[in-house]
Order: structure tokens, then C-alpha cells, then sequence
């Protein structure tokens, strides 16, 4: 790790060292004792359900170099402590990255966050050895760790950027230093915290608090907030309206396999496949386009690098049964990202059926939000199924015809009788719904 020593973590932290910290660069940095490596970091976080300071034997067990914490154990390995492990980190990384001179992506917004990290580094790993973010390390932990992976091989860096607060996109942006912002989309998540759309805005836009004066946003024109903000940097666009710089023309599906479309840049127009299902996916192959074109793509890197985007778990993923089509969605759900969903869903041929749970932290808007999808779902949709204690609101404005269930158990005994042959499914709610587990159970069908 690049100027990474013991040393140099008790000097950037001010922490106070017990032990004599050995020479060398670190091998690695971790906040989980079973990955310790010979010669690395173990940082012992405090957590709701293990206290990694608990865990310090067996870190010094497995040859840890030294360890970060908010005390001194009787670990036989060299200790750095500080007052709080987890600031300390995001400190320690924000002095690490500044080690790397190469452009860094920092992706944030209310949806889609995820799948356009993904697209932009399939993009840029056309032609630059790319970091990109992991599982769901998006956070005021998981950024540090992710910036932690950095080599020297490292060529480029895209890091997804999540928020719930006021304060924590200022402290995310400390550490990443983005060169190039986007931003996906402001929709209504997290409005227990941040009250409204206004709001969420705000929050997401503290990135460019920490963009240098060269730094570029690139933002969504189709977003009513986002196209009209002065986000005081060189905004760049994208959409399929006319007042964006990037814009996708000639949209059309293949199916549930791809969608197709042409990526306009001024003079220049790429004919791209997005191998993914869901009108939202040009918006993340216009992101991925509009960073290669900041960054020096070909056209031919572009268009590959759209081609090669592989979906992450359960973000759209579409499953083909032999007897039904099912669009599994139900990694999380907000207000904003269920409405792009259920449109994609109207799309598909035959019966449509929306199986929708509880979207959590939306305040006291929630009531009104979960109606509204529900209205939403009856629109557009055949059939509305819904599923939790706040997604009654969502029975309640689909109207009389609308299914609802308390728990997920009751939900999945009842799917034999609700299910056809040839319906085309919507599963989607927040993460904490566990929806994962209906997927399954629609698989399971025997028709």
C-alpha cells in the first residue's frame, strides 16, 4: 500500500501507540479479524452486534503489523489508539487517496447509484486499470475501505457515494477528492432525515464542496431539480431531452435482454446495446458515455464498455421461468425507483403483476408516497400485491381489487393461488423487507 506504514497511520490520526510499530508498507487494511493478512492493519470498529476491539487476539494471531482502536487491549500486537476508530479511518483515507494522482468518480443520487457505478467503470475499464466500489461499501465505513484497495496499478477510481444525512456527503467528499461528480437522480428517499426532495438535493450536492476548481459534475437533465441547479462547477448533462449534452436518441427494447438506443455528444453518435432490461438503463449507459467522453473514450471503448455492463444482484435482474418473467428488483425501494420499475414492467407482454413491500424512511411523507405508488401500480398494472405494515397504504390507493398481506410468509402461501402462466412480475421493496426470499418462492412455482 502505496506510503502506508504503521507510522504513518499514528502520525495522520494523531493516535497515541503502545508497542514498537514496525517498518514496511502495510499489505492491507481490514475491519474483519478473519481477513487479516500477514504485515496488515486491523481497525476495531465498535459495532450494534460485535465489538471488533473483542477480536484483537486473533488479528495479532494471524500477524497483524499493528492495530488501529479506541483502546489499548492485552493483544499482543503494536496499538494505535484514537478516540473514535471509524473517523480515524475516514481520515486515513482521505490522506491515502491523495497518494493517487488518477482520475476518481464519485457517483451519488436517490437511485441508480449502483448500476451507473457499474456502468462507468465498464466504460472506463476499456482502457484504464479501474477501481470500482464493492458490494454495497457506499457508506461513511465501506468509502474508506474501497479507497483502501487502491495499487499502484490503479489507473482510474469510481466510488459510489450513499448518504441518509445532512454532514456525511462533506465527510465522503473529504475522503474521495472526485474529480468527475455525477449525479444519478434526486428522488424521495430518506426524507425521514432530509425532509424533501429540496433537501436530498442538498445533502447529495456537498459533493462538490471537496471538487477541486477543475472539477466537472455531470448530472441528469431529465431530473426537474438536478437540470436546473447551479452546482457552481462545469455541468455537463445527459438525457434524451434537448437541453442535454449527451442525450440518447432512437430508444428502443430488445425484449427484456437489452435496451438500444444512439448516445449524441455534439457531432459524434454511438450506437450502443445495453445489455440489461429497463428503460433506466440508458440513463446509465449515458453516464457511462458522458465520463469516457470526459475522459478521453473512443467511441469503439464507449460502446464495448456499455456492451460488457453486467447487472449486480438483485437491481433488475430478469428471470426467465419458462412459464412466467420475472423482474427481480427487491434489492431496495424508494418512491422514485418503484415508479421507474413499474413503468418497465407496463412494457413486457402479459399479465402484469406488481408485488410490492414496505419503502421505509420516508418520514411523514410515507402515507401519502405509499398511496400515491399504489395509484401508480393500478395504472399501470394488472394486478397490485402488497406486502408489509406501511405498504397497506399501497392496497389502499391500487383500490378494491389490490391484494394486501402482512408478512412476507403469508404473502408466499398465497402465490400459487395470485400467479399465472405467462404473468410478467414485479418484486420490489426496501432492503429490510427480505424480498429476496418471494423471488424464490415465485421460482419454486410449479406451473
Amino acid at each position: 500500500m502505496r506510503d502506508l506504514t504503521c507510522a504513518a497511520v499514528a502520525s495522520v490520526t494523531g493516535g497515541e501507540v503502545r508497542g514498537a510499530l514496525p517498518d514496511g508498507e502495510l499489505t492491507g487494511l481490514t475491519t474483519d479479524s478473519r481477513a487479516v493478512t500477514a504485515g496488515g492493519l486491523f481497525a476495531a470498529i465498535p459495532g450494534a452486534r460485535a465489538d471488533g476491539h473483542d477480536f484483537m487476539d486473533q488479528a495479532a494471531e494471524k500477524g497483524a503489523a499493528c492495530v488501529l482502536c479506541q483502546r489499548f487491549t492485552a493483544a499482543p500486537a503494536p496499538q494505535i489508539r484514537v478516540e473514535d476508530t471509524q473517523a480515524a479511518l475516514g481520515t486515513l483515507a482521505g490522506w491515502y487517496r491523495r497518494r493517487f494522482h488518477i482520475p476518481f468518480v464519485g457517483v451519488t443520487g436517490s437511485v441508480g447509484k449502483t448500476t451507473a457505478k457499474e456502468m462507468i467503470a465498464s466504460v472506463l475499464a476499456q482502457r484504464f486499470d479501474t477501481l470500482k466500489t464493492e458490494k454495497n461499501f457506499n457508506n461513511e465505513l465501506g468509502v474508506p475501505l474501497t479507497l483502501f484497495r487502491l495499487r499502484e496499478n490503479h489507473q482510474a477510481a469510481v466510488v459510489e457515494m450513499g448518504i441518509s444525512g445532512f454532514g456525511e456527503m462533506r465527510r465522503l467528499t473529504d475522503m474521495v477528492r472526485p474529480d468527475i461528480g455525477v449525479f444519478t437522480v434526486i428522488g424521495d428517499a430518506h426524507l425521514e432525515f432530509l425532509g424533501d426532495r429540496p433537501g436530498v438535493l442538498r445533502a447529495k450536492g456537498e459533493m462538490v464542496e471537496g471538487m477541486g476548481p477543475g472539477g466537472v459534475v455531470i448530472a441528469n437533465g431529465d431530473d426537474a431539480l438536478l437540470r436546473v441547479h447551479d452546482f457552481g462547477r462545469r455541468t455537463v448533462l445527459f438525457g434524451q431531452g434537448r437541453n442535454a449534452a449527451v442525450r440518447a436518441e432512437d430508444v428502443r427494447p430488445e425484449g427484456t435482454a437489452a435496451m438500444r438506443c444512439v448516445i449524441c455528444a455534439g457531432d459524434r453518435r454511438i450506437p450502443v446495446r445495453v445489455p440489461a432490461f429497463g428503460a433506466h438503463m440508458v440513463s446509465a449507459a449515458l453516464m457511462g458515455a458522458a465520463v469516457g467522453l470526459e475522459l478521453g473514450l473512443t467511441d469503439g471503448e464507449i460502446a464495448r464498455g456499455i456492451e460488457d455492463y453486467e447487472v449486480v444482484g438483485s437491481r433488475g435482474r430478469v428471470l426467465e421461468t419458462g412459464w412466467a418473467t420475472i423482474v427481480d428488483d427487491c434489492y431496495n425501494a424508494n418512491p422514485t425507483s418503484v415508479k421507474s420499475a413499474l413503468e418497465s414492467l407496463a412494457s413486457l407482454p402479459g399479465r402484469k403483476v406488481a408485488i410490492l413491500g414496505d419503502m421505509r424512511e420516508l418520514g411523514p411523507s410515507g402515507p401519502a408516497l405509499h398511496r400515491q405508488t399504489g395509484a401508480l401500480a393500478a395504472e399501470l398494472c394488472d394486478a397490485v400485491i402488497a406486502c408489509g405494515a406501511e405498504a397497506e397504504q399501497i392496497a389502499a390507493g391500487a383500490g378494491a381489487d389490490a391484494v394486501w398481506f402482512r408478512t412476507r410468509e403469508e404473502l408466499i402461501a398465497e402465490l400459487p393461488r395470485l400467479i399465472e402462466r405467462g404473468d410478467a412480475v414485479l418484486v420490489k421493496a426496501s432492503r429490510a423487507m427480505g424480498f429476496e426470499a418471494v423471488t424464490e418462492a415465485l421460482l419454486a412455482l410449479d406451473r
